[in-house]
């Protein structure tokens, strides 16, 4: 029996990840990830930089990213939309853990 090896980083936001790195890290192709932030999926912190840096939330982005290409075999466009639902549904849901807070009563 083969154990998974299985990788966990300690991501912190305010950390900057210069593009190779985030292409290293993330395993997406240079291509990719330039795909990507002209869809809007990922966003560097100064999109008019020549060299483009990414904090801990598209680093953490851009492996969802790889998972969701090789998981489900889906280009880059198909990738950029599942993201976006992704984030959509995490707002969400956190919406709704603030709303439980507050008491308020959902079943109306």
């Amino acid at each position: 029996m083969n154990p998974d090896i299985v990788e966990a980083v300690w991501v912190d936001a305010s950390v900057e990840w210069p593009i190779a790195v985030l292409i290293e890290t993330a395993g997406l192709s240079e291509a990719e990830l330039r795909e990507l932030v002209s869809l809007g999926a990922l966003v560097p912190r100064d999109p008019g930089a020549s060299d483009w840096v990414f904090d801990g939330e598209a680093l953490i982005a851009a492996q969802a990213a790889r998972r969701l290409r090789d998981d489900f075999s889906l280009d880059v466009q198909g990738v950029s939309v599942a993201l976006a639902l992704l984030e959509r549904i995490r707002g969400l849901e956190a919406e709704l853990r603030r709303l439980r807070a507050q008491g308020v009563d959902l079943h109306r």
